[in-house]
């Protein structure tokens, strides 16, 4: 038997080898290196904006810099316990190297993103559909689920926009999921997502569906220009608002931005500055305008935000069951989870890692 480790050892060792390649090793500590530097300058601390995504990007290296030391580090010093181990050390050794390859896996994962925008922040946005109340929930409990699942992969959230339903939930929401690959981990999320369960807002106690869309998109690099005539824009100024409909803010410093010739329309209430909104909501659309060329330019309708839909029953990616049974299914890939609870609260995991080695989009 522990013949047999010492060659799964070796073999995840040469794994571990060709990965590094794949995952440019050694172009990222270069990187690592040139963004030390600019944090040392004082400049930098000038644009608050830019420091942020630079110390994002450094954090994000890091990271994946550090799991690939671990993974190198704990196979060599387990590949010499191995070679003095005796039969009974066997459990422990055969423990540890379950664990490297968790570690292995998930680094083999992050070799998969490897598209044009993968490594970019994720525009994600949250709309009710049919379903009434319940989709409002429903969409509510969404916006949850990923924040969660966001926050647990050290992901910063920002919320510019979201709008509150008249007795529950929100109509729609938009998050800002910055840090490495966030787009690359998201964009298999993009399409319809329904609930089935008992309806709190019905005293009939039948099952009810609910049906929510979500939409994936990457948000730009600064480096990448998106012109934008500013006759071809209308700024208007608004509240902010809450649950209820109720203003939050004394003074109107949301924006709404509409690019006429689009129709496409973006909007950030989150800051109290009508200038920093300004900026946020420009950033939206931006990223939107973006994804619109790209699909013009591929001449198809599913790239980037995923095929449209109608947000009604037939057209939904994965279904959230609660009654009778509880399970999570993901209609592209066969992916089945029995423990809804899990999932909603964050465990999203099984389906993403499964459609990005399936290349489901």
């Amino acid at each position: 038997m522990l013949e047999t480790l010492k060659d799964s050892i070796a073999k995840l060792k040469a794994k571990t080898s060709e990965l590094g390649d794949i995952l440019k090793v050694q172009e990222k500590k270069q990187r690592v290196g040139e963004l030390e530097v600019q944090a040392a300058d004082p400049q930098l601390w000038s644009d608050q904006e830019r420091a942020k995504k630079v110390m994002q990007e450094k954090k994000g290296l890091e990271k994946e810099l550090g799991s690939w030391e671990e993974l190198v580090n704990g196979l060599a010093d387990l590949a010499d316990l191995s070679a003095l181990a005796k039969d009974e050390d066997l459990a422990d050794l055969d423990r540890e190297f379950q664990e490297l390859q968790n570690k292995a896996e998930t680094l083999e994962l992050a070799a998969l993103l490897g598209g044009e925008y993968d490594r970019a922040n994720a525009i994600l946005s949250i709309n009710a559909g049919a379903g009434g109340t319940d989709a409002q929930d429903w969409a509510q409990i969404l916006m949850r689920m990923y924040t969660r699942w966001a926050e647990a992969k050290g992901f910063q959230v920002d919320l510019p926009d979201i709008s509150y339903g008249e007795e529950a939930g929100i109509k729609s929401v938009t998050l800002i999921i910055s840090g490495l690959y966030g787009y690359g981990y998201l964009k298999t999320e993009s399409g319809v997502h329904r609930l089935v369960r008992i309806s709190p807002f019905s005293s009939e106690g039948k099952r009810h569906t609910s049906f929510v869309a979500v939409e994936v998109i990457p948000e730009l690099a600064e480096d990448v220009k998106i012109d934008i005539n500013p006759s071809d824009l209308r700024v208007d100024t608004y509240r902010a608002s809450g649950p209820g409909g109720q203003n939050v803010n004394k003074v109107s410093s949301a924006i709404r931005i509409t690019h006429l010739p689009t129709g496409i329309v973006t909007q950030s209430q989150s800051d109290r500055s009508q200038h920093n909104n300004r900026d946020i909501a420009m950033r939206l659309l931006k990223a939107q305008l973006n994804g619109m060329l790209l699909q013009q330019r591929k001449d198809k309708i599913e790239d980037l935000r995923g095929e449209k839909k109608k947000i009604e029953w037939g057209s939904q990616i994965r279904s959230y069951v609660f009654q009778p049974y509880t399970l999570v299914k993901d209609h592209r890939t066969g992916t089945e989870v029995g423990d809804v609870q899990k999932v909603i609260d964050g465990g999203l995991d099984p389906f993403i890692e499964t459609a990005l080695r399936k290349g489901t989009k």
